[in-house]
């Protein structure tokens, strides 16, 4: 298909907007979830060493809602300049009809809609996967929660630290090791536990769930702070219990990680709820695209951010339905996504009805009348 000057300059104006648009909202994006992974590594809940890379993926599960929102914003923002510097009423005095405006728009839902059935369908729940990966890893290797041989190293979530002078390759295996923690005794007198050992192996209970540090040949001592009781014991074996390196999100959804092929034969409300949303995501995007189309018209003495607030505020109610009707299969009253279906094909011919009225012609009106 050969575009015309006038698609291709819709289409360049449409889709540098759009990608302005997005570049915005992912630095928005970026910076929330910058704040929450912060926050989770101070109360170490993630090594600092895996903080940016799962900050990335979180940001890539993001787009799935990100692009559908900033294609729209963007092409209200765009198409809303050129009502308001009246080029869409010069165009529509040359001869351009309401064809002229959907083949390039057309083009541009096309492609967003790809990219957003990329991310919801695959490059989303990857990213969930790996990220969730990346946080196993952490409790199977000393080396990921940031320990380093010949320094003193902060324990995840125990407020103690631990010190090797020699450490394998893949972090299982230690040297000598020193362990100093501190905890609250029955007479609630702060207690200074320190544990030294000959060597260590670090290991995990079959389920993969507790992460245990095993040390030979050394000594424990507990040390009552600000008392002289105190206690020495040598042992030839000595286990610790290392707290799991893991999110603390409540709102973690074990079916969000699962691929869409796993989905499908997965036949649980959670599953269910999932693919219902994954599948309902671009064509959400076309949805609010051709809604876009009859809220971005307006007049130069408009409020130039108006339309905007209404568009966002009809983006909320659209976007509420859809997570209203995901909840309701999630708790087993539905169990197929018919509904969110039937609201997405209301909300279309909303769009098209306004759209249509819009360019529909006038009657002339009688002289007198």
């Amino acid at each position: 298909m050969v575009l015309s000057i006038l698609d291709r300059y819709f289409l360049r104006e449409l889709a540098q907007t759009v990608a302005a648009t997005a570049i915005v909202l992912l630095a928005i994006m970026s910076g929330i979830s910058f704040a929450h992974v912060l926050q989770q590594v101070a109360n170490g809940s993630f090594p600092a060493s895996v903080m940016f890379q799962v900050l990335g993926l979180n940001m890539l599960d993001g787009l799935t809602t990100l692009l559908p929102l900033s294609a729209f914003l963007g092409v209200l923002l765009a198409l809303g300049r050129m009502w308001r510097e009246s080029e869409m009423h010069v165009l529509a005095s040359s001869g351009m009809g309401a064809s002229g405006l959907l083949r390039p728009m057309g083009l541009l839902a096309a492609g967003v809609a790809i990219m957003v059935g990329a991310v919801s369908l695959w490059l989303g729940p990857w990213a969930s996967r790996t990220s969730d990966q990346l946080v196993a890893a952490a409790n199977r290797s000393v080396i990921a929660a940031g320990l380093d041989a010949g320094r003193f190293t902060e324990l995840p979530g125990r407020g103690g630290i631990i010190f090797v002078d020699e450490l394998s390759r893949d972090g299982s295996t230690l040297g000598n090791t020193f362990i100093a923690t501190e905890r609250t005794g029955h007479d609630n007198v702060p207690h200074l536990k320190i544990v030294t050992g000959k060597h260590g192996q670090l290991y995990q209970e079959t389920d993969g769930n507790g992460r245990f540090l095993a040390l030979w040949n050394g000594w424990q001592y507990d040390i009552p702070l600000g008392a002289d009781n105190w206690r020495k014991m040598k042992y030839e074996r000595n286990d610790a219990s290392l707290d799991n390196v893991q999110s603390d999100n409540d709102d973690e959804d074990p079916a969000h990680s699962l691929g869409t092929l796993q989905l499908l034969r997965t036949d649980t409300p959670d599953a269910r709820a999932e693919f219902a949303w994954r599948t309902i995501a671009p064509a959400m995007t076309l949805v609010l695209l051709a809604l876009a189309l009859p809220l971005s018209r307006q007049s130069p003495r408009e409020p130039r951010f108006g339309r905007l607030l209404l568009a966002v505020l009809a983006f909320y109610l659209y976007y509420l339905l859809l997570a209203l009707c995901r909840g309701q299969i999630i708790k087993g009253h539905w169990h197929h996504s018919g509904p969110m279906w039937m609201v997405t094909f209301i909300v279309f011919g909303i769009a098209a009805h306004m759209f249509r009225s819009q360019y529909v012609e006038r009657k002339p009106r009688k002289a007198g009348a």
